[in-house]
């Protein structure tokens, strides 16, 4: 039971801090933490995981009134107080008052979204917003529309602050992401500098390597399994290249179904030849003629410093289990940073169209997904997995979908 004379007078609700300085003060908080994270670990963690971290921790939420869960407390006698030229009356009445539970912070019942004029009154208790009416006849109808007419109002303020708050959220990210960048950058810059010096500098051995979100009460937000070891640029396959490596291969398989009696007969190891050959003849390597390679009987890559930076892997479509164990056996392969690679499915089903609503709806199955699917085009999707072993070292995966001919 709330003692309801206790919480003295209601007070102005969305009142005291305006909505516009609050979202700056957080972007601006966001802002400054991402530069106090430790240099290695700021390298070390994908620009997308940093920025879903300070949007989860910096975003604001408004509270959710459950009025199906709201409830009378009283009557309770009480003893009012009305001026009257300059004296008082002091009459017994009722007081009565309408505890409504919600859910989120309490904090922002005291924020104007940007409305002004008469805001409503109230008092907060926990996680219970408290309206009261008092009186000396109260009658039942007046009562009702009483509670109601301000739970409407205070709904409806709710309602402008969740909107600010969603486009606060959504320009997070864009804020956040030109100064993680440029950090990167920096921060690159300089280590390749070092490197070049004629004389060593050492770093210090006291430094801590990993990065500690603090505790917030909406959420504890941290970066997955922080890597320790200090960052070394590693190879990487530009995204421009990567593109065009899709292109051909999506190329190519417009070849095959256009020309389905040339191709009906194959099995997974010659269709994936008919992919090496344009693709070698279109990119050339550093050390030999050859960019792309193959190892196994399925896979098609490139490897740098004995490191595999895109494999694709060729497989006919046998199901959702088959699929998913395609992907967890490429992932397994890729260890390297910003790994690219591609899962090519062949389908002899005919119902092409099924194999493509499996693969969306198996996709987010998947233990390792981090984002996505993106769908790219009609048979071609983009995700983003996280290393098993370790969750900030990203491969990025396209699955193309082509259905060739039967044998």
């Amino acid at each position: 039971m709330i003692n309801l004379s206790g919480l003295g007078d209601p007070v102005l609700l969305f009142h005291g801090h305006e909505m516009y300085n609050l979202t700056e003060r957080k972007l601006g908080e966001a802002l400054h933490e991402t530069q106090q994270i430790s240099a290695d670990t700021f390298l070390n963690t994908p620009t997308e995981d940093i920025i879903a971290a300070m949007t989860e921790k910096h975003s604001l939420e408004s509270p959710v009134l459950k009025r199906d869960e709201a409830y009378i407390d009283g009557p309770h006698e009480i003893e009012l107080r009305i001026p009257d030229y300059g004296r008082e009356i002091h009459l017994r009445g009722t007081l009565l008052g309408l505890v409504v539970p919600f859910d989120g912070e309490g904090g922002m019942f005291y924020v104007n979204p940007n409305r002004y004029g008469g805001a409503p009154r109230g008092n907060l208790h926990n996680n219970n917003l408290i309206l009261t009416v008092k009186g000396e006849n109260l009658q039942t109808a007046h009562v009702n529309q009483q509670f109601e007419a301000r739970l409407n109002e205070i709904d409806e303020y709710l309602s402008f602050q969740r909107t600010l708050a969603k486009a606060h959220r959504d320009n997070l990210p864009g804020r956040l992401r030109p100064e993680i960048e440029a950090r990167k950058k920096k921060l690159l810059d300089a280590r390749k500098m070092v490197a070049g010096l004629a004389f060593p500098i050492r770093e210090r051995n006291d430094l801590p390597k990993t990065y500690v979100a603090p505790v917030v009460r909406k959420k504890v937000v941290t970066f997955s399994t922080p890597t320790a070891a200090a960052f070394e640029p590693e190879p990487v396959l530009e995204e421009a290249n990567y593109q065009a490596i899709l292109g051909i291969i999506q190329s190519m398989a417009l070849v095959m179904e256009r020309s389905p009696s040339a191709f009906h007969g194959m099995g997974e190891e010659n269709l994936r030849q008919q992919f090496l050959v344009p693709l070698n003849s279109h990119f050339e390597g550093a050390a030999s003629g050859e960019t792309f390679n193959f190892t196994g009987k399925t896979d098609i890559l490139i490897r740098v410093r004995d490191r595999n930076i895109f494999i694709a892997e060729c497989k006919f479509w046998s199901g959702e289990k088959g699929f998913i164990d395609t992907i967890t056996q490429l992932i397994n392969y890729l260890s390297w940073r910003d790994t690219k690679a591609a899962v090519i499915i062949f389908s002899r089903n005919q119902n092409f169209s099924g194999v493509l609503g499996t693969i969306q709806e198996a996709i987010p199955k998947h233990p390792n997904l981090k984002r996505g699917p993106t769908k790219e085009a009609d048979t071609r999707f983009r995700c983003v997995f996280g290393n098993p072993s370790d969750q900030n070292r990203e491969i990025i995966l396209t699955i193309l979908a082509f259905d060739v001919p039967k044998p």
